[in-house]
């Protein structure tokens, strides 16, 4: 049974930081590139990171670049995300995926918010 579990969602100041992480099993984990996404209230699930399936390439949005790293722990099958000097526009419900090919995979969401 595949499971991609998120985890580390919280509030957060302006200028704060949170590491988000993401616990899977039921998948070949190394085969996979992995990815968090993120969708505030009324907008679309945008993409907001990608780590390659061997973690040696990594791509950002625009708005998060400097601020966000993802990384990846093929041993224990783990994906981070450590978001730094957050912004309210960060706040939203941050996703963890897994896709290799034909085949993706998805998290229930942890939410992120981003308030004073």
């Amino acid at each position: 049974q595949v499971q991609l579990v998120e985890s580390g969602g919280n509030l957060v100041r302006p200028g704060g930081s949170l590491r988000l992480s993401c616990r899977t099993s039921g998948f070949t984990f190394h085969y996979y590139d992995m990815s968090w996404y993120r969708q505030a209230p009324g907008t679309e699930r945008e993409l907001v990171a990608t780590i390659s399936s061997d973690g040696g390439s990594e791509n950002y949005i625009e708005s998060v670049k400097g601020r966000f790293t993802i990384s990846r722990d093929n041993a224990r099958r783990m994906v981070y995300l450590q978001m730094n000097s957050l912004k309210f526009e960060d706040t939203a419900v941050y996703y963890c995926n897994a896709e290799e090919r034909v085949w993706s995979f998805w998290g229930q969401g942890t939410q992120v918010t981003v308030a004073s």
